[in-house]
């Protein structure tokens, strides 16, 4: 049976909050890890700790990584701690303090926690697994609330896609809103297609070719040949990092048509000026904020095209094939 680890390093709310951004130690190990970052003392804002779970023994170049996702503890030179669990029992742990998360009509939820019995409410059950991030974070509150605002105003979709899907959480919510839509959700990494598959077994979501169902996808980008047929969008979705959120925005343009509808999120509140500037050049207008914590939500609507649909020109994602990072 497969060992189960757990990395602990305390870190400041800061460095908790930018945690997305450093994903050093995953080109050093064989597994994906699950990441978690809690509050250690309400009476201490600043007192956070850093949970990583894997199933493999970290080695001396993770540790090291590990050390760089808080200054503050490397500064101290304090060291992580490093535990042996039962089997699966980090599966447990990693998602025990995850209160569900109710955003608009959505209330994502683990299997730990029942879903609720109000039937206008839109339950999704997401586990913790070897995906980074189990949804339960500020950016998904923001784009669930997103998308939820945009049926509730009337708005209608019939081709969608969701770049860097993660868990497959967004994608799984824009066809509860729009059931009749074609949907493809993406990812750079095979491990989350993988768990995105597993996921929409669990909360009953169609995957596939058959109508209305969603189509999972590996891809760098928006890189994938089916996803470049499929072009135009009328909503483009892209919960990543701010860094490949700008580098992807010229592809993310060619992808869409006037009036296409751009949900970004994954950058800190820091970092939303570059990512606005750099869709406005390619062509969007900014039409709404939403902020949770730090993380802003972007709307953005298309206002002209790189070229004719017909001569739609092929861009190539400028992300690396091993890129992998999600909020």
């Amino acid at each position: 049976m497969t060992d189960s680890w757990k990395i602990s390093l305390p870190c400041t709310r800061a460095e908790a909050e930018t945690l997305s951004e450093d994903n050093l130690f995953i080109s050093s190990s064989d597994t994906v890890p699950t990441i978690v970052t809690q509050e250690v003392d309400e009476s201490k804002p600043d007192a956070w700790m850093i949970d990583i779970y894997c199933n493999a023994a970290p080695d001396t170049d993770m540790l090291r990584n590990i050390m760089e996702l808080s200054p503050s503890a490397k500064t101290a030179e304090i060291e992580p701690i490093v535990e042996k669990l039962a089997d699966d029992d980090w599966v447990t742990m990693s998602q025990r303090d995850l209160e569900p998360l109710r955003a608009g009509r959505f209330y994502v939820h683990t299997s730990d926690s029942q879903p609720l019995g109000d039937p206008k409410v839109t339950n999704i059950c997401i586990d913790a697994s070897q995906a980074f991030g189990t949804g339960h974070h500020e950016t998904t509150l923001g784009c669930l609330e997103s998308l939820d605002r945009l049926k509730r105003n009337g708005q209608y979709y019939r081709n969608i896609v969701d770049v860097g899907t993660g868990t497959g959480l967004l994608a799984f919510a824009a066809h509860h809103l729009w059931p009749i839509a074609q949907i493809i959700a993406s990812d750079i990494d095979p491990v989350a297609i993988q768990v995105s598959e597993e996921n929409a077994a669990v909360n009953g979501i169609a995957i596939g070719t058959m109508p209305h169902a969603i189509k999972l996808l590996t891809s760098n980008g928006l890189d994938h040949a089916t996803i470049g047929r499929r072009a135009p969008y009328d909503l483009i979705i892209a919960n990543i990092l701010a860094g490949p959120l700008i580098a992807l925005a010229p592809q993310i343009a060619n992808a869409a048509a006037p009036n296409t509808v751009l949900i970004l999120a994954g950058l800190l509140k820091a970092q939303q000026s570059d990512v606005v500037h750099a869709y406005i050049r390619a062509g969007f207008r900014l039409r709404d904020v939403r902020v949770e914590n730090e993380w802003p939500c972007l709307t953005f609507v298309k206002a002209r095209e790189y070229g004719p649909a017909k001569t739609r020109k092929t861009i190539r994602s400028p992300l690396a094939s091993d890129y992998f990072g999600e909020c």
